[in-house]
């Protein structure tokens, strides 16, 4: 099958209030234009090196979205173009991702990564930490960031309910601190689910999902 009949198949199946992020890292420009062409407009990167390329030759509609670990040197080269940075890890990542926007007198939309997954290897934040960056005197002075909303990645494994539980964890945590609101917090948007796992994702609430290969092939 093609992308572009990859992509309808795809955006068939997804409720209306599901947003779909096309995830185009390693793969060629040409790629990307094909799913364009076929009505898509945002795609999500992992290096900001790669991503800041592509900008650079793609139509400039694109919602471009970072969805990798960022490192904190790295957020300047991005902050320009950048629609929504997925993986906010660190209240050290946040402060920079705000005085890079501040020198750039934008305003930048952000998902703080939640920690869902058995695996080690997986980054975000856990409750205790997502509190402390809420309660901090100097969250409340970041005039150039705005989260908008959580992100996860659950457990890579076959095992269906190990991931709904962690999914609907993530749910969980999302819908109580939906009630926390502040200029610069007010969540709208739940990330989770990728190609393997985006229908259970959706099933367990998830409103953004990120899609790669069963858009482009495998890589």
């Amino acid at each position: 099958m093609s992308i572009q009949s990859n992509l309808q198949h795809i955006k068939s199946s997804l409720p209306e209030n599901v947003t779909l992020v096309a995830v185009s890292k390693t793969k060629p420009v040409s790629d990307l234009m094909e799913a364009y062409d076929a009505g898509q407009r945002i795609f999500g990167e992992n290096k900001v090196q790669e991503m800041t390329e592509k900008w650079q030759q793609m139509p400039k509609d694109i919602q471009w979205h970072m969805i990798g670990h960022v490192q904190s040197n790295k957020v300047k080269y991005m902050v320009p173009y950048v629609k929504l940075i997925h993986g906010v890890d660190s209240f050290k990542l946040l402060k920079e991702i705000n005085r890079q926007a501040k020198r750039y007198r934008k305003n930048i939309n952000c998902l703080l990564q939640i920690s869902i997954a058995e695996e080690e290897t997986k980054f975000g934040l856990n409750e205790e930490e997502l509190n402390e960056i809420l309660n901090s005197e100097e969250f409340k002075t970041f005039e150039n960031v705005k989260i908008v909303g959580l992100m996860g990645m659950a457990t890579f494994t076959d095992n269906q309910e190990q991931i709904r539980k962690e999914f609907l964890h993530l749910k969980e945590i999302f819908d109580k601190y939906k009630e926390f609101s502040a200029f610069n917090f007010q969540l709208s948007t739940l990330s989770m689910g990728m190609s393997g796992d985006y229908q259970l994702a959706i099933e367990c609430g998830s409103t953004m999902v990120r899609i790669g290969s069963s858009i482009f092939g495998g890589r």
